[in-house]
């Protein structure tokens, strides 16, 4: 059975990379929604929903580039991106009206059920109760997004095995944008710079910058390494991770941008893996870069090699939980008891409280989700060490 997701206009103003989070599934975005984002730029509204107004429709821009939404294009997880144009001469339920954008919404999805056929699970995705107590009256489908806050789910949940920076989240765009200029113009520009000035800073220079300024300091340093030693280890571990904190910092400053780092994260983070195939810290980070950009199977994948070497990676166990847990198929069974597992490894261990209390409060919101949904969780279920 295919899916069919359908985004409503409070989702994708919540977070614009809302686009890239559902893999494998046809995400539809009904053209009145796109109405109501193109009104954005002229109304007097938050400075910050304009700005998300505008996020969304330049992913859009950049997305129309492969080929025409309507028609549908290929996202990076292996879905597909169409625009859904109203038809108000198609078939609507008894007694709907559509003279306002709710109800448009409403009968676009009702309307996509009919076009895809009985074989399609279509589902609205939508934070708006009026809008989700519309749609259950209708028969249609409907999901919220996330836990219905700005942030989503994985920025709460996930969690990183290794972290060499940590980066200030409100210095981070423009002391990264000014530094590297900086930096940029005095080795390209002057006829004398080579890469050992970059490399070779006296330490009295960089115990004067910030943390932000130091990582795009070592960042460009990696870079200059990598012209003549393309394989260097370090250099791409410090590549990926340097994407990985801009990621994390710009996510809800500047989600297209955010997306672009997190590609460029996981672009280092597959290179340094290739060299270094015993990492699996890396490899975890890498599974947790997958996840955000979408593309949850190859998470799953990722972090299940780990397990397979390593079936008690405190972390691999933990974040394969969430990825089991937020997957289309909703593994509630899997995700506790990767969730138990956790907690049986760090029960005893004073220095992981942290992550025990974690783990213990995604089990309950697991099993809530799960009875919820008509699904208690009824067995202890099996921690999955190698699942593909």
């Amino acid at each position: 059975m295919s899916a069919v997701v359908v985004l409503d206009t409070n989702v994708l103003l919540a977070d614009p990379t809302a686009i890239l989070s559902f893999p494998r599934a046809d995400v539809v975005i009904p053209e009145t929604v796109l109405g109501e984002l193109d009104k954005l730029k002229t109304a007097r509204v938050d400075p910050d929903l304009r700005f998300r107004g505008r996020e969304v429709s330049r992913i859009l821009f950049d997305l129309s580039e492969e080929g025409s939404l309507v028609d549908g294009v290929e996202l990076p997880d292996g879905g597909m991106l169409k625009v859904a144009p109203f038809e108000p001469d198609a078939s609507l339920p008894p007694g709907m009206q559509t003279r306002n954008a709710d109800d448009r919404i409403l009968a676009s999805v009702y309307q996509m059920r009919d076009a895809y056929g009985p074989d399609a699970d279509v589902s609205l995705i939508t934070n708006d109760l009026n809008m989700l107590l519309k749609a259950q009256t209708l028969g249609i489908a409907v999901q919220r997004y996330g836990d219905g806050v700005e942030g989503g789910f994985a920025r709460r949940y996930l969690i990183r095995p290794f972290q060499r920076y940590r980066i200030p989240l409100a210095i981070l765009a423009v002391a990264i944008a000014v530094f590297v200029a900086m930096i940029w113009i005095a080795v390209y520009l002057q006829p004398k710079a080579t890469t050992s000035t970059i490399t070779t800073a006296p330490p009295e220079f960089k115990n004067v910058l910030t943390t932000a300024q130091q990582s795009a300091f070592d960042a460009l340093s990696a870079l200059s390494t990598l012209q003549n030693h393309p394989q260097d280890p370090e250099s791409l571990r410090t590549l990926a991770t340097f994407y990985y904190d801009q990621y994390a910092a710009l996510s809800q400053i500047d989600p297209a941008t955010a997306l672009s780092a997190a590609q460029l994260a996981i672009r280092y983070s597959d290179r340094y893996l290739a060299v270094a195939p015993q990492d699996n810290d890396a490899r975890v980070d890498d599974a947790v870069l997958y996840f955000y950009t979408g593309q949850t199977d190859k998470a799953i994948q990722l972090v299940s090699a780990v397990l397979k070497k390593d079936k008690h990676h405190v972390k691999g166990n933990y974040n394969l939980g969430v990825f089991l847990w937020q997957s289309p198929r909703r593994d509630y069974a899997g995700a506790a008891a990767q969730f138990k597992m956790v907690m049986a490894l760090t029960q005893n261990d004073p220095h992981q409280q942290t992550i025990y209390q974690n783990a213990a409060g995604s089990l309950a919101e697991v099993k809530k989700e799960a009875a919820a949904a008509g699904r208690p969780i009824e067995t202890t279920g099996t921690p999955q060490t190698g699942a593909s």
